[in-house]
């Protein structure tokens, strides 16, 4: 707050001051926003609650973070903090807010000096009452070294600290007060824990008609008899009778590649039920992994999990989880997917529909589009814990059925991979990613347009991304530097042409919020329209910008056409690239950088600006209610970050406000 002749300032000192800072001085000093569309809550609609550990009470713990820097275990952290157990009877507890079944616990336990992990317990009290052991592994996480990384802790540079164990079959009524303590047994050193995920699990669903039984082919859901060849027969004799296949509640291993021919349709009693599970000593051979390979047309597959046994990336070995060709007429939906490489990677066809899937805790990507995809959808997904993008749209250098265009990525959530992005489109045309929500991405963008990668088909028509939050996104990759939360990277062939950016809301980006680098070939026909960014630079890093044309690897060409959007600063390092600023694009809220009062000569201020915006300078003598009146002579055109500005009316024992308006 200014006023005259006393003046009182609100010092918040570090990133406090930098978050909150924008939002203060909106309401202080008045700056005139341009209006930006309502637009409906991004993201996956989930079935469950997520508690956060440093919100809840804590007994002995030790709060970690917040952190921003890479290869730190808060930075990997959901919000960028997590609560650390190391002594015994510590604990950390919360109260349930609604009935719930299944219980998450993200968590981080050390790694073994041979890089080959440990198995652990943390013990689960509810309401003081001792209810479980949580087994908790090391096994897979931690990564060591450069892309693609190593299990050797000598390598250094860890990163992928973080795992997930689940249970189901607890009854946690509304008020239960649940508790994760290290007990006397519980023999880590250390447990980080991130959050504590609460689900309300439905009953498990029954056996669908004209099906037939995996166990009808000598299927045991018992983990430790092989049911590979139970389940292929199965799945055999299913499509030649025009039937479906039949998981029942269990846990059934499987040890290598199921095909899927035209017509297979398998359904199992929901993904908290019927799980497919790996054996952990076959898995370092890619040949013996679960893995369910689409072969044809007209595959439904629904309502079970796959369970993999994955701790290490080699991008030569085929991938594990959901892969292959589905034709047309296919559909996946609710299928959890863990500890596999990436949890889908498909290609080949026209009309997928992946619903309200779970990617978790993945080597490489929760799902890629890849070649010849055309009208996909991949709706109501999350993807956390990835080892690369979390939906990625990659029409690669091979050829198919169908032309790769009109693929969408709709209300999906993406958060904390230990490598890249969160919605990532590397070519194509016409290709969506709208009504998402991307947070905490410690290496990554959460959106990225880029012709990083060799391709089919280059960008064209008209991609968009479009209603997308950016949470704490824009982290450090080791090839590119600081991320963007958005990032565009024309690095290869002919450039971007036709893209669309629209109602993206970029919140707290701890680099830069958006950024333009790469001059292989040049950014054209691209708008940005109501791209409102909210706090950037938290990490308080050297060289960043709200909105910045980087030459980071080449200038960039080409130009972006701003409109109804919110700019708090710009950078533009390219003389082969604009940005074309119109209709209602206004700089953020920017400060009164300084001020002094003369009793003769009345009063100068230096307000920051951002060039080529308008500004004019309104003062008032009361706050309840204001009434503003400009100031003749204060109108300008910024040529530079600052203007120095006199108001010479006479001064008088009258309070007096000042603030900057644009425009």
């Amino acid at each position: 707050m200014f006023c005259f002749p006393h003046a009182r300032v609100t010092r918040l000192s570090g990133k406090e001051r930098f978050v909150r800072i924008a939002t203060m001085l909106v309401i202080v000093l008045g700056l005139t926003l341009p209006s930006i569309s309502v637009k409906a809550a991004s993201g996956a609609a989930v079935p469950w609650t997520t508690y956060e550990a440093e919100n809840m009470y804590i007994s002995g713990g030790t709060i970690m973070g917040p952190q921003y820097d890479p290869i730190r275990v808060p930075t990997e952290a959901s919000g960028r903090m997590c609560v650390q157990l190391n002594g015994t009877g510590q604990y950390i507890q919360f109260t349930n807010q609604s009935a719930a079944t299944a219980l998450v616990v993200r968590y981080c336990v050390p790694d073994t000096g041979d890089g080959l992990g440990a198995d652990y317990t943390l013990s689960l009290y509810t309401n003081g009452v001792f209810a479980a052991k949580l087994p908790m592994t090391s096994r897979y996480s931690w990564l060591y070294g450069s892309y693609p990384f190593t299990n050797n802790p000598t390598y250094g540079s860890a990163r992928n600290f973080f795992d997930e164990v689940r249970t189901n079959g607890l009854n946690l009524s509304p008020g239960t007060i649940i508790r994760l303590q290290k007990d006397a047994s519980d023999t880590a050193t250390y447990y980080d824990i991130d959050l504590v995920d609460l689900e309300n699990v439905p009953v498990a669903l029954s056996q669908p008609s004209n099906s037939l039984s995996v166990l009808s082919y000598s299927a045991v859901g018992d983990g430790v008899t092989d049911c590979t060849t139970a389940f292929q027969n199965c799945i055999s004799a299913a499509v030649s009778q025009g039937k479906s296949v039949w998981i029942p509640s269990g846990n059934y291993l499987i040890t290598s590649t199921l095909n899927l021919t035209s017509g297979t349709q398998i359904y199992g009693a929901g993904m908290w039920y019927s799980k497919l599970v790996g054996s952990a000593t076959l898995y370092t051979n890619q040949s013996r992994r679960v893995n369910l390979n689409g072969k044809g047309s007209n595959i439904k597959l629904a309502d079970f999990a796959i369970t993999g046994c994955l701790n290490y990336r080699n991008d030569s070995e085929g991938n594990d989880g959901l892969g292959g060709s589905y034709g047309t007429g296919s559909s996946i939906a609710r299928i959890w997917i863990e500890h596999t490489k990436s949890a889908a990677w498909i290609f080949n066809s026209s009309g997928l529909v992946v619903d309200s899937c779970r990617f978790r805790d993945t080597l490489a990507d929760g799902i890629n589009i890849n070649y010849a995809m055309q009208n996909t959808i991949v709706t109501n997904c999350t993807a956390r814990g990835t080892g690369d993008d979390c939906f990625a749209i990659w029409p690669a250098p091979s050829s198919g059925n169908y032309t790769p265009n009109n693929n969408v990525i709709t209300h999906c959530t993406g958060e904390l991979p230990f490598l890249a992005n969160g919605g990532a489109i590397y070519g194509g045309r016409n290709n969506r990613i709208e009504d998402s929500l991307f947070s905490d991405f410690p290496y990554g963008c959460g959106l990225l347009f880029s012709t990083t990668f060799q391709v089919s088909f280059t960008f064209s028509g008209t991609n968009i991304a479009q209603r997308c939050d950016l949470v704490r996104c824009g982290g450090y990759d080791g090839g590119y530097g600081w991320r963007a939360s958005l990032q565009i990277v024309m690095d290869r062939y002919n450039g971007i042409s036709g893209l669309n950016l629209n109602n993206i809301n970029i919140s707290n980006s701890i680099s830069s919020g958006i950024s333009i680098l790469g001059n292989a070939g040049p950014l054209t026909n691209a708008t940005a329209t109501a791209v409102n960014i909210s706090g950037y630079n938290l990490n308080n890093i050297a060289g960043q910008h709200a909105w910045w044309a980087d030459c980071f690897n080449g200038c960039p060409i080409g130009s972006l056409t701003v409109s109804n959007s919110v700019v708090p600063e710009f950078q533009n390092d390219s003389s082969t690239f604009s940005f074309n600023f119109i209709s209602n694009v206004v700089p953020a809220a920017l400060p009164i950088a300084g001020f002094s009062v003369n009793k003769t000569n009345g009063v100068t201020l230096t307000f920051s600006t951002v060039p080529g915006f308008s500004y004019h300078v309104e003062t008032t003598t009361n706050l309840a209610p204001p009434a503003w009146t400009t100031i003749p002579g204060s109108n300008t055109n910024a040529s530079s970050n600052s203007v120095t500005f006199r108001d010479l009316s006479p001064i008088t024992n009258t309070q007096r406000f000042y603030r900057t308006v644009s425009p």
